[in-house]
């Protein structure tokens, strides 16, 4: 299944090769994206119809080294999930700038803020190598978690467990 993942992974980002956008975008049918879900730190082990549902929602991402994926307060919109590759993650210090506070990388999530409905980014997001990432519509989201309790309990449930690790690295 691991392998199965990487490979299609792979035919998504090299469907994207030599693009020179920061970010692109592949398809994938529902199978394919259960197959990466299930491979996530952060979905895995999720029960079938909560991944089935969570597999409607996504879509594979390619995103560029360098690119800024979201600054600290602007909206947020969407929850990524890390497939392949790193972020770093910073907030802007008066006095100091930009100081780096955690880097996240593959099976993890960063964009939490999103499910949140008008709030606003905690971090600056950069990738700091080329990525792959499943975004989902935070808002989307979180009607899903208000309308099916059994979604909204195993996400939020997740999202409270990787917001305590991001507490307790930081």
């Amino acid at each position: 299944l691991a392998s199965e993942c990487h490979d299609l992974v792979w035919e998504a980002e090299m469907s994207n090769a030599g693009r020179d956008e920061p970010y692109s975008s592949e398809m994938l049918d529902e199978t394919q994206l259960r197959y990466v879900l299930e491979e996530l730190r952060f979905t895995q082990d999720l029960p079938s119809d909560v991944l089935k549902q969570l597999a409607d929602e996504v879509r594979l991402v390619r995103i560029t080294k360098g690119a800024m994926v979201f600054r600290e307060g602007s909206p947020c919109e969407t929850l990524y999930l890390i497939v392949n590759g790193h972020f770093v993650l910073s907030m802007n210090v008066p006095g100091r700038g930009s100081v780096p506070i955690l880097t996240v990388g593959k099976g993890q999530m960063f964009g939490w803020s999103s499910l949140l409905r008008g709030g606003k980014m905690t971090t600056n997001a950069v990738a700091t190598e080329d990525a792959t990432c499943l975004t989902a519509h935070g808002a989307k989201l979180a009607e899903l978690c208000e309308a099916n309790h059994t979604f909204g309990y195993h996400m939020m449930r997740r999202m409270a467990a990787a917001i305590s690790d991001r507490l307790l690295a930081t």
